[in-house]
């Protein structure tokens, strides 16, 4: 019998936000989103000319834990869930921390996507979920390998998770997924009638 072992691996945390620290209102969340994406004029300019569908505080606003006390408390909860990811990952901090670098809002309209891509210069990066109506679109990740696989074959339809090219994860409202940032994911067209929103994050070592 031949011994064969898997190398290299790709973890991906997935928590209830409330696992560390007090529940947060999903309805306030999302009313603060809203609250937030109407007041932004300069990230409503930014999606529009960047042909984002929807609106996103990404390149407009870096105070939100400031601004909205729910986001401070969001803060606090993500702060243990990436060291707890971390220590998963037996990451070697020497002494240093890993701390938020960037949050924002997305607002994914019927039918908005947002296409493949990682985030470059941080360490650890990940979203919580404030709507998901039924139909809307899972996360995708993508098997870090792909540009190398050269001239391999496809896999088999029904592979093991693992050996999956493409892999969708469906998260429900106040959930938190965490990857390294290095790792190419999107979220695809949102099939649902209503908004598909969600906080996503970048944590670096600082």
């Amino acid at each position: 019998m031949a011994d064969i072992t898997s190398l290299f691996v790709t973890r991906l945390y997935r928590a209830r936000l409330d696992a560390y620290g007090a529940a947060l209102d999903p309805a306030e969340l999302e009313a603060s989103c809203y609250s937030i994406a109407a007041d932004d004029e300069a990230g409503q300019r930014w999606s529009e000319e960047n042909g984002y569908p929807g609106y996103t505080s990404y390149a407009s606003l870096t105070d939100l834990p400031w601004r909205f006390p729910i986001f401070a408390q969001m803060v606090e909860a993500l702060d243990a869930h990436v060291a707890a990811f971390a220590e998963d990952l037996e990451f070697d901090l020497d002494g240093r921390a890993l701390a938020l670098e960037d949050l924002w809002i997305n607002i994914l309209p019927p039918g908005g996507s947002h296409g493949s891509h990682i985030h470059p210069h941080s360490v650890i990066s990940g979203t919580t979920y404030v709507a998901m109506p039924e139909g809307t679109s899972a996360l995708k990740l993508e098997d870090p390998r792909s540009a190398r696989m050269m001239a391999a074959p496809a896999r088999r339809k029904g592979a093991r998770q693992e050996m999956r090219t493409f892999v969708p994860v469906a998260p429900r409202v106040a959930d938190v997924l965490l990857w390294e940032s290095w790792l190419r994911h999107e979220v695809p067209a949102n099939m649902a009638d209503e908004d598909r929103i969600s906080v996503s994050f970048n944590y670096a070592w600082t």
